[in-house]
């Protein structure tokens, strides 16, 4: 397990510093964040992604399932001195009486939703006219699609593609080289909620999307925050080739319009 992953103040602030300098100039190029703008993050965790958004002057709410992660959002935007509101709710259910958003962020979750088509379902119906939704995830086929670096196994963690294992042999390893069984059950349930970029695209088309661009990173954005890695993008030739593309992919930005 890497230290980011239990040392949340530390992610808030690389979450923080990706989006400032990766995904808002993306995102600019169709919703340019201003002052009064309405943003939600369904699935927001600690709430980094939200916190340059908030300094730019925008209305930020995060929506999240696990109540220690909104009340963490809450304590580091107070450290921050940024105003933001942090909701604990199922991101497929919450929103009633809301009255919309300019721009829904869905960063690295929707891999981790079981039910893809009504997570973008409620997105839509939240989605302000002239809205944008910004998705970002690793598609399950790429090297540690499946989050396996959460686990305090060190041979685990750095073993690329040991998430493609069947299920049944997959589980064995993971008890074997002493993983708890709160992270057995996690990794297991990415497993059952695996995501590929076609298949997200397809799920996102046939809520009422149009899909206005799609990114694939060879070297995700992230990675400049968390490993000192230059982003890339995969080269054009080898995104028209689904299978080379969603192993290759480490993230995919979509962005898209209701």
């Amino acid at each position: 397990m890497q230290k980011r992953h239990s040392d949340r103040r530390a992610y808030f602030y690389e979450l923080a510093r990706t989006t400032q300098r990766h995904i808002m100039p993306y995102i600019d190029r169709w919703k340019p964040a201003a002052p009064g703008m309405d943003v939600l993050e369904l699935g927001c965790g600690e709430g980094g992604n939200l916190l340059p958004y908030a300094r730019r002057g925008c209305r930020v709410t995060g929506v999240d399932l696990c109540a220690g992660r909104t009340e963490q959002a809450r304590a580091f935007f107070a450290e921050a001195g940024a105003e933001g509101r942090f909701v604990c709710a199922d991101i497929t259910e919450w929103g009633d009486g809301e009255h919309g958003f300019d721009l829904i962020i869905m960063h690295d979750v929707i891999e981790h939703v079981a039910d893809k088509r009504g997570a973008m379902e409620r997105a839509r119906r939240l989605l302000r006219p002239g809205g944008r939704v910004f998705v970002a995830f690793p598609s399950w086929l790429m090297a540690f699609g499946g989050h396996q670096q959460i686990a305090r196994s060190r041979l685990v963690s750095h073993l690329p593609f040991v998430h493609l294992l069947p299920r049944r042999y997959y589980r064995q390893l993971l008890c074997a080289c002493g993983e708890r069984q709160d992270t057995v059950a996690e990794l297991m349930a990415i497993r059952s909620t695996r995501c590929t970029i076609a298949a997200f695209a397809a799920i996102a088309r046939s809520v009422g999307f149009a899909v206005e661009d799609v990114t694939p990173w060879l070297v995700n954005p992230h990675y400049e925050a968390k490993f000192g890695l230059r982003p890339r993008r995969l080269p054009t030739l080898l995104c028209r080739l689904p299978a080379v593309r969603d192993v290759l992919a480490s993230s995919c930005f979509f962005m898209l319009r209701a």
